[in-house]
């Protein structure tokens, strides 16, 4: 079926006595205008894929810098064995310069570095000396 139109314009009237007409389809004309469905269905697609990349690069990067992080942060053992939060407690840290007393001797000084297990402090600090005996007076680096 078809639709009749009537054009009237100059250039029309100037070869024809009566009104122009032209038959024109009923078929509806598209709505939309731009890319076609499949074409904006791939694009979707596209954009899906690059949001999940994006989301795993990110997952990966924090993931990565979490396990950049010293282990200590997350509740791990100081060089002497001892756990972070007791090493806050404890008299002696990590890294520290200790001044050897008149009546220290290894085990008292490995006491002071690591109350709970203090033999794991004791060969930590015999291996870092490399003897078991000390001196007052002798300046001791707390393993």
């Amino acid at each position: 079926m078809a639709a009749v139109e009537i054009l009237e314009t100059r250039a029309v009237e100037e070869f024809a006595t009566a009104p122009y007409l032209r038959l024109v389809p009923l078929t509806p004309r598209p709505l939309r205008h731009g890319p076609s469905l499949t074409q904006r269905r791939a694009a979707r697609a596209r954009l899906a894929r690059r949001r999940r990349r994006t989301l795993a690069g990110l997952a990966l990067a924090t993931a990565l810098t979490i396990l950049a992080l010293p282990g200590h942060v997350f509740g791990a053992t100081t060089g002497a064995g001892l756990s972070t939060d007791l090493a806050g407690s404890s008299v002696l840290a990590s890294g520290m310069e200790y001044v050897v007393q008149p009546g220290d001797t290894v085990g008292s000084i490995a006491r002071n570095i690591n109350p709970v297990t203090p033999s794991l402090a004791r060969s930590l600090l015999v291996r870092e000396l490399g003897s078991s005996v000390v001196v007052p007076g002798e300046h001791v680096l707390i393993p």
